[in-house]
């Protein structure tokens, strides 16, 4: 391939290793950067780099990532601090509970088919104005209706 040449966009079938690449270099279309590729991407760094670290990672990956899209990082549209910290959180304790000996790819599977793949699930621990917040945009802002767990 050319020097420069951008790789095909990602999709939910594209290889983890792949897609968290092109997540790095920022080469993921904008309607590519969907709730499912949210997750994978955020699997991958937690499984190789553990929940804390991923987290620094994702903040920043994810704002640059808005960037290259031109979507703004701001009080109402962008990196939300809140969502990213629950599902950094959510899908490390999916992951934990898995066997060591599963793959990666089988893992990140099970989990989309499961509660986390809905993107409503974080309704069920906040309400949706609190979740919604500027606030909960700018930081982490615990959940109000029940404790964060629960969703493996």
């Amino acid at each position: 391939m050319p020097r420069g040449r951008v790789e095909p966009p990602p999709s939910s079938g594209t290889p983890l290793d792949a897609l968290a690449a092109a997540f790095r270099a920022r080469t993921i279309p904008h309607a590519e950067w969907t709730h499912t590729a949210h997750l994978r991407v955020g699997a991958w760094h937690v499984q190789r780099y553990g929940a804390d670290k991923t987290l620094a990672m994702l903040r920043i990956g994810i704002q640059r990532l808005n960037e290259a899209h031109g979507t703004p990082n701001s009080p109402t549209s962008g990196y939300h601090e809140t969502i990213t910290v629950a599902y950094v959180r959510l899908i490390a304790d999916f992951l934990a509970a898995c066997a060591d000996d599963e793959p990666l790819e089988r893992r990140v599977e099970r989990m989309i088919a499961g509660p986390l793949g809905d993107r409503a699930v974080l309704l069920g621990f906040w309400s949706q104005p609190l979740l919604m917040s500027e606030r909960a945009r700018r930081e982490w802002v615990p959940p109000d209706l029940a404790p964060l767990e629960g969703c493996g």
